[in-house]
């Protein structure tokens, strides 16, 4: 997906590719783990967690069927490690989105759309079917909290803000975030068919996201 205008100077990187970086330079079963995620990677970007089963990422990766065993206990565990991994790169990504572009809280919001559509399956995984893994929801409950925090931390910097207690802040910066959620999870993952019809335009889904953000935290 081509990121819209927004983020200047930020290209949107594929997961897959960024979870396989260094993997030529890794020994024989680094190399199997390693393509057991990318399998698993692969798989839930087209399909539901639950048909998530041992037999297809073994076949996705072309391994047999026991070599799975010898680098996790179950497709559980794969998958909590696989989610865990995209938590990190979600985290990597919306640090680069905010370094690069002029305005950090509309740039971050541009990059995390973006991020949302191109990996709509795993952010499925995320926001509605993370309980099962433990490992991989206090990842994402981690994320949410930096974000949180880098949100509050911006407004902080602004004069008519100084004066806000943190706590309120960061209630507003979670029930906020959990709103975009919805709202991203609605258009890409269950496409709504009357959200979907109102939200043809990325850039205008972007700027009223971000003003929702902005005047949302304001006092």
């Amino acid at each position: 997906m081509t990121l819209p205008e927004t983020v200047r100077g930020w290209e949107l990187e594929d997961f897959p590719d960024w979870l396989g970086q260094g993997r030529d330079g890794l020994r024989k079963g680094e190399r199997t783990r390693l393509d057991l995620l990318l399998a698993g990677a692969h798989f839930l970007g087209d399909h539901c967690l639950d048909t998530l089963t041992v037999a297809a990422i073994c076949q996705h990766a072309g391994v047999a069927h026991g070599t799975f065993y010898l680098y996790f206990k179950d497709r559980n565990d794969l998958a909590g490690t696989l989610l865990g991994r995209f938590v990190d790169f979600l985290q990597i990504q919306m640090r680069s989105a905010a370094r690069h572009g002029s305005d950090p809280l509309r740039d971050t919001t541009a990059a995390y759309y973006a991020l949302f559509s191109a990996n709509a399956g795993l952010m499925k995984c995320l926001v509605m079917g993370v309980d099962a893994f433990p490992e991989a929801r206090e990842a994402f409950q981690r994320f949410n909290q930096e974000w949180a925090r880098t949100v509050v931390r911006a407004m902080n910097r602004t004069p008519r803000q100084a004066q806000a207690p943190d706590d309120e802040l960061m209630r507003r910066a979670y029930a906020l975030g959990g709103m975009v959620d919805q709202y991203l999870t609605a258009l890409f993952v269950t496409k709504d068919p009357w959200l979907v019809a109102i939200s043809r335009e990325p850039e205008a889904v972007i700027a009223t996201l971000a003003d929702i953000w902005m005047k949302g935290m304001q006092t």
